[in-house]
């Protein structure tokens, strides 16, 4: 196999990054979609490019790549998307009931008490609209993975240009933040259609919550596990 293919098939895999799933899927249910996936992808962009043309320009035989992978474990993405696989598990076969149940009486009590619900981080954060906090969470989310360090070495051992590998770096990013990109292109181009396929997404949701929870945990849990894998035997 190509030096360019691989690089093409690992920055599809770097695509699959759970904390990247989870974020788009976070913006698609807020009304704000658009002005916090661009300030998202703005801050990924800093970290990712950021860091790719350091690795590839600033460090010695890329060095920086075999010693950052070897301090990444790619059996940490394999638990963690073990852990997402069993909570697919449990909400599939409904053996959070009884958690439910208790979560319900909970607010009760606190609607009763008149007291306020406290959303999740990433909901607090980026539930906000903010495009700047949008931007830090994107910044914060999309450091290299076991896939991202993989690309760059290959890319390194190209021995392209200086021109070259940049470009290639910059492309690597593109790749992998295609799931930020294309809705922000539909916004672009198609705004009203666009905006219409967000809706239905989530209508779909408030239908199927559990369902998209289930799929979603699903998806995300085999896209660690996958990446976990591909770590260890490349």
């Amino acid at each position: 196999m190509s030096d360019l293919l691989q690089i093409f098939l690992l920055a599809l895999l770097s695509m699959l990054n759970p904390a990247l799933l989870a974020a788009v899927t976070v913006m698609m249910l807020l009304e704000s979609t658009k002005r916090l996936m661009l300030g998202y992808l703005l801050g990924a962009y800093l970290t990712s490019i950021g860091l790719g043309l350091t690795i590839v320009f600033t460090l010695e035989e890329s060095s920086a790549v075999s010693t950052s992978q070897s301090t990444i474990s790619p059996a940490g993405d394999i638990v963690l998307g073990g852990l997402a696989l069993l909570i697919a598990f449990v909400l599939a076969t409904d053996r959070d009931r009884g958690l439910r149940e208790r979560k319900e009486r909970r607010k009760r009590e606190k609607r009763e008490a008149g007291e306020e619900e406290k959303e999740a981080l990433p909901l607090r954060l980026l539930g906000r609209g903010s495009p700047r906090v949008a931007f830090a969470v994107g910044v914060l989310l999309s450091f290299p993975g076991a896939s991202y360090l993989a690309g760059l070495g290959h890319i390194d051992s190209l021995g392209a240009s200086t021109l070259a590998t940049a470009l290639l770096v910059v492309g690597f990013c593109l790749i992998q933040l295609i799931l930020l990109e294309l809705p922000l292109i539909g916004y672009a181009l198609a705004p009203d259609w666009t905006q219409d396929a967000v809706n239905r997404f989530r209508a779909w949701l408030a239908r199927s919550g559990r369902r998209a929870a289930i799929i979603g945990a699903a998806a995300i849990g085999a896209a660690a596990v996958i990446k976990g894998v591909v770590g260890l035997i490349a």
